[in-house]
Parts: structure tokens; sequence; C-alpha cells
């Protein structure tokens, strides 16, 4: 991953944890399909699938899909986040050098 975005020069990793909250996100999307592939091959298919067919299917699903979906997590958190606390706030301006420091200001 990125340290910076090429583009505007975004903090990708804010703070130390930042993206845990792309687990959110990641289990929020994942139950939601299997939510929906249950109940689809109940409705659809209850009469031909096995409980133990099903159950498989549905724990293959969980593992592998959240390895795969954690990058569009991470997107998806990002941009949550860049909605709601836009970049850069104070202290990453001063550290990235786009905002003026109190000595400046004084001048």
């Amino acid at each position: 991953m990125n340290e910076r975005c090429p583009a505007c020069g975004r903090l990708f990793n804010r703070a130390p944890g930042y993206l845990l909250g792309s687990i959110y996100f990641n289990y929020g999307v994942t139950a939601l399909l299997a939510i929906v592939i249950y109940l689809g091959v109940c409705i659809y298919y209850g009469e031909v699938q096995t409980g133990f067919g099903l159950k498989a299917f549905l724990v293959a699903i969980c593992v592998l899909f959240p390895m795969w979906f954690f990058r569009y997590a991470r997107s998806l958190w990002i941009a949550f986040d860049e909605r709601w606390d836009p970049w850069p706030n104070d202290q990453e301006a001063r550290e990235a050098g786009l905002a003026p420091t109190r000595g400046d200001l004084q001048n």
C-alpha cells in the first residue's frame, strides 16, 4: 500500500490503528453476502441442497471473501473517513508543511 496519494499527497495510514475501521466494512459486507446467499439457496435450492453442503459453502465464502475484499474495505474506510474528517486536519497539515505554524502567524 502506498504511503501517500500520488495526486494529492493524502496520508493513507494517518495513525497507528487507523485502518482498523475497515474491519467494520469488511465484516458488514461479508455478513450481508452470507445472508443473501443463505436465503437464496434456501429459497431456490432448498429441496436439493443438503445442510452440510450449504454450511461448508457458507464457511468457505466467509473465509475467502474477506481476504479478497480487504483492499476494497480499506478504500471504503478511507472514503468514509475523508467524508467526515477531511485531510488534512490541522496536525497533518503542519506535518506535511501545508499550513502555517504558530511562529509563522506571529510574524
